[in-house]
């Protein structure tokens, strides 16, 4: 009883439209940066996390009235809870492992494993809680639970999470952490062998500051990073001598600590530049987007630029660096591979007024096409033809226009005219490249209860192709099966289409409903 209702429990959930609505704010509200309601609940966060602190820096000499106090130690404290919470639900989905644990288990013929799903969840969830980020948002609830003020502190360190500056700095530092660690086994060691030899030496002496191995280690930090505070000095020879090495090592330290933070800034230059300009398109409302730099984008670009915004893809670096050089906006992206998008992170039916795709290639141009079909159906396509017998391929991949280059720039100059047309076919191979993907579906008892024949299944209206059915009792796969073609458990829905469309079609079979 338990293992039907866990696994029924989690398809309804997975397919929910307004479980799966309200997970995704949440979502873009703690981790997508460029949500438009993100900055405004980073700079709440930061104006909570300063009051804290400036609340207990006053309460250490002056009296602090108790509405202070419930603010800070329980509102602020409930709130920073909310938000752990909220962070712990979206790190992971649970109903993903349930139902993947449910049909591999199907598969192979076997019971559901719900024991074995259970523990994948509470590792994958395990694994969140010990990361260091989960750590300092759960002691900065600390104060709510034991009124410990100086856990207070902890919540300046969430900062990491809401201040870019901060988390770009930190992310230059651990592309260089061997060498940090390497650094900070050096000066351990110094710290360690100079702080030995100055108590060994100056302790026994009355006229020495050095009385406890405390002090001496308290004087061998701040002799090596070059500070020299000056309360405590040696005042033997031997004292001095490990002070003139220990403040050679400190110079060491400083000059090499400089070099790494000099040179992780220096390596990432090109990529806090790339971030930025991400920012900036991800604030645009309209611009064209050109795939490909050739001579003819250039001169489409000029164009173009002179009212409009102009944003260009292109993958060969030399050919990026010349578009910049002529003063456009350019990302050394490939524009035929999808995850080219998702670095964008933009709405391409809101923010995009077309798509040219200008590369000197026509198979390029049909791949690009593809890519960009395979997440966004009604966008403007426009695309150069340099073969005609090419045409067909593109039109097929979802061009909406074709021109020739003599024409191309004539129409440019008068602007874009026409509607977007809906794409209707996606080229049947199985290839990430092209967003285009090869699956298999059994069939559950679930998709039983409410398909019973191929006809019920509907899969054109998700524009997928149905390549057969591997009838499990039969043992022998079906192509091309007819409507009238009877469903059965542990059959095999062989399927080719877009991905997205894919998981769709996938909810719609397993979401019961009336069909």
């Amino acid at each position: 009883m338990f293992k039907p209702l866990l696994v029924n429990s989690a398809y309804y959930i997975n397919t929910s439209k307004k479980y799966a609505k309200i997970k995704h704010f949440f979502y873009n509200l703690l981790e997508n940066s460029n949500y438009k309601y993100k900055r405004v609940f980073d700079l709440f966060m930061i104006v909570l996390i300063f009051s804290s602190v400036v609340i207990l820096i006053r309460e250490v000499k002056s009296p602090i009235n108790d509405g202070l106090l419930f603010f800070n130690n329980y509102v602020i404290s409930i709130i920073f809870f909310i938000e752990y919470m909220l962070r712990f639900w979206i790190s992971s989905s649970i109903t993903e492992v349930i139902i993947k644990q449910s049909e591999h288990d199907l598969m192979l013929g076997d019971e559901f494993k719900a024991a074995k799903a259970l523990k994948k969840i509470a590792l994958i969830k395990l694994k969140y809680v010990f990361s260091v980020k989960a750590i300092i948002d759960l002691l900065a609830i600390i104060p709510f639970f034991h009124q410990l003020k100086l856990f207070i502190l902890f919540r300046v360190f969430k900062l990491f999470r809401y201040a870019k500056s901060i988390q770009t700095f930190a992310s230059i530092i651990a592309t260089k952490k061997f060498e940090f660690f390497t650094l900070f086994t050096f000066a351990s060691i110094v710290i360690f062998v100079s702080s030995v030899l100055v108590y060994v030496m100056e302790a026994n002496n009355p006229a020495s500051a050095v009385n406890t191995f405390f002090e001496a280690i308290y004087w061998s930090i701040v002799t090596i990073s070059t500070v020299g505070y000056g309360d405590i000095t040696p005042i033997t020879q031997e004292g001095r001598i490990v002070s003139m090495f220990v403040i050679i090592a400190g110079i060491a330290v400083f000059s090499f600590t400089t070099s790494l933070i000099v040179t992780g800034f220096t390596e990432k230059l090109d990529e806090i530049k790339d971030k930025k300009l991400l920012d900036d398109i991800a604030n645009m409302k309209k611009f064209y987007l050109i795939c490909g730099y050739e001579d003819i984008s250039k001169e489409i670009s000029k164009k173009l630029i002179q009212s409009n915004k102009v944003i260009i893809l292109e993958e060969n670096h030399e050919k990026a660096s010349q578009a910049k050089k002529d003063g456009f906006f350019v990302l050394n992206y490939d524009p035929g591979s999808i995850e080219s998008y998702q670095k964008l992170k933009i709405n391409i039916q809101e923010q995009v007024k077309a798509i040219l795709c200008l590369s000197h290639s026509d198979v390029e141009n049909v791949y690009t096409t593809l890519t960009i079909r395979s997440f966004n159906k009604d966008v403007f396509i426009l695309s150069i033809l340099k073969n005609k017998i090419n045409k067909n391929k593109l039109l097929f991949a979802g061009v909406n226009e074709l021109f020739y280059e003599k024409e191309l720039i004539g129409m440019i100059a008068k602007g874009f005219i026409g509607q977007p047309v809906a794409f209707e076919l996606i080229h049947a191979l199985r290839s990430s490249y092209n967003g285009v993907d090869m699956q298999e579906i059994v069939v559950s008892e679930r998709i039983l209860d409410s398909f019973t024949i191929v006809g019920n299944l509907k899969y054109k209206k998700y524009k997928i192709l149905l390549l057969g059915i591997y009838k499990k009792s039969q043992k022998e796969f079906c192509f091309n099966p007819p409507d009238t073609t009877t469903l059965e458990l542990g059959d095999y829905l062989l399927i080719i289409g877009n991905i997205q469309f894919i998981k769709e079609f996938s909810n719609f079979l397993h979401k019961k409903s009336d069909v």
